[in-house]
Protein backbone atom coordinates (compact mmCIF):
# COMPACT_ATOMS: atom_id res chain seq x y z
CA UNK A 1 0.00 0.00 0.00
CA UNK A 2 1.39 3.70 -0.69
CA UNK A 3 1.02 6.13 1.75
CA UNK A 4 1.34 9.53 1.38
CA UNK A 5 2.24 12.07 3.81
CA UNK A 6 0.54 14.99 5.01
CA UNK A 7 0.91 17.60 7.99
CA UNK A 8 -1.45 17.98 10.51
CA UNK A 9 -1.33 20.42 13.14
CA UNK A 10 -2.57 19.47 16.80
CA UNK A 11 -2.20 20.95 20.03
CA UNK A 12 -0.13 19.55 22.99
CA UNK A 13 -2.39 18.18 25.01
CA UNK A 14 -3.32 15.95 22.20
CA UNK A 15 0.30 14.85 21.37
CA UNK A 16 0.92 14.01 24.88
CA UNK A 17 -2.17 11.75 24.83
CA UNK A 18 -0.84 10.35 21.65
CA UNK A 19 2.38 9.89 23.11
CA UNK A 20 0.62 8.37 26.01
CA UNK A 21 -0.74 5.41 23.77
CA UNK A 22 2.93 4.60 22.23
CA UNK A 23 4.40 4.57 25.53
CA UNK A 24 2.21 1.93 26.81
CA UNK A 25 2.53 0.04 23.88
CA UNK A 26 -0.77 0.27 22.59
CA UNK A 27 0.70 1.71 19.09
CA UNK A 28 3.93 1.16 17.96
CA UNK A 29 4.26 5.03 16.66
CA UNK A 30 2.24 7.93 16.23
CA UNK A 31 0.96 7.37 12.37
CA UNK A 32 -0.42 4.78 13.90
CA UNK A 33 -2.69 6.33 16.55
CA UNK A 34 -3.79 8.53 13.96
CA UNK A 35 -4.95 6.22 11.05
CA UNK A 36 -6.69 4.29 13.32
CA UNK A 37 -8.63 7.20 15.17
CA UNK A 38 -9.08 7.80 11.20
CA UNK A 39 -10.61 4.75 10.32
CA UNK A 40 -13.15 4.52 13.57
CA UNK A 41 -14.47 7.74 12.65
CA UNK A 42 -15.06 6.49 8.98
CA UNK A 43 -16.51 3.62 10.15
CA UNK A 44 -18.85 5.10 12.89
CA UNK A 45 -19.82 7.97 10.17
CA UNK A 46 -21.00 5.67 7.75
CA UNK A 47 -22.63 2.53 10.24
CA UNK A 48 -23.16 4.96 13.78
CA UNK A 49 -22.01 4.04 16.91
CA UNK A 50 -23.82 2.04 20.29
CA UNK A 51 -25.17 4.93 22.49
CA UNK A 52 -24.97 3.30 25.62
CA UNK A 53 -28.29 4.22 26.50
CA UNK A 54 -28.82 1.12 28.52
CA UNK A 55 -31.36 -0.50 25.81
CA UNK A 56 -27.99 -2.24 23.93
CA UNK A 57 -30.44 -5.06 22.06
CA UNK A 58 -32.33 -1.79 20.54
CA UNK A 59 -29.39 -0.10 19.68
CA UNK A 60 -28.29 -2.95 17.86
CA UNK A 61 -31.61 -3.73 15.96
CA UNK A 62 -31.14 -0.28 14.84
CA UNK A 63 -27.55 -0.69 13.38
CA UNK A 64 -28.48 -3.47 12.25
CA UNK A 65 -31.37 -1.73 10.11
CA UNK A 66 -29.36 0.45 9.13
CA UNK A 67 -26.52 -1.76 7.52
CA UNK A 68 -29.09 -3.41 5.80
CA UNK A 69 -30.59 -0.88 3.99
CA UNK A 70 -26.77 0.71 2.98
CA UNK A 71 -24.20 -0.84 0.99
CA UNK A 72 -21.07 -0.83 3.64
CA UNK A 73 -17.99 -1.50 2.12
CA UNK A 74 -15.68 -3.16 5.23
CA UNK A 75 -12.90 -4.52 3.17
CA UNK A 76 -12.72 -0.55 1.36
CA UNK A 77 -12.33 0.55 5.12
CA UNK A 78 -9.71 -1.97 6.03
CA UNK A 79 -7.93 -0.46 2.75
CA UNK A 80 -7.65 2.71 4.14
CA UNK A 81 -4.49 1.66 5.95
Amino acid sequence: MTMTVTQVRLPQGLIEEVDKLVNRGIYTNKSDVVRDALRRLILEQQIGSVKNTGDSVKEIREIRKKLSKEKINLDEINRLG
